[in-house]
């Protein structure tokens, strides 16, 4: 079975890219066994607590990242220079237990996988 990361590199809001990677997520998630969330750039921003969409006019498909381990999905990393350029604390993170990695150690454990899904 193929190993298959998927990339987040944009931020939640003002795109449906977040939305979209997120039903992709789910729908893979039931063909194989080996699924990969990877949080960098703006994509990092994915991940934060107490969003408030409404006040942007959009829906809180962001709090469902938080059900992703109930499909048995539990490899998530967020790149650690993403987080220091933006100014967010790793302990800001409440979407998803995620590995806070060096971006090249992100690189690595990016380089294990089959197929490579960006949003």
């Amino acid at each position: 079975m193929k190993r298959i990361a998927f990339v987040f590199s944009q931020a939640p809001h003002g795109s449906s890219a977040g939305r979209e990677g997120l039903d992709a997520v789910l729908a893979v998630s039931a063909l194989s066994e080996d699924v990969a969330l990877f949080f960098i750039s703006d994509g990092v921003m994915q991940l934060l607590g107490d969003q408030q969409p409404e006040k942007v006019l959009a829906r809180n498909y962001v709090a469902t990242f938080g059900v992703l381990p109930l499909y048995d999905l539990e490899n998530f990393y967020a790149c650690s220079a993403s987080l220091a350029e933006r100014g967010i604390d790793a302990a800001a993170l409440k979407a998803l237990p995620v590995a806070v990695l060096s971006p090249h150690a992100l690189r690595a454990e990016l380089e294990k996988y089959d197929q490579i899904i960006s949003f």
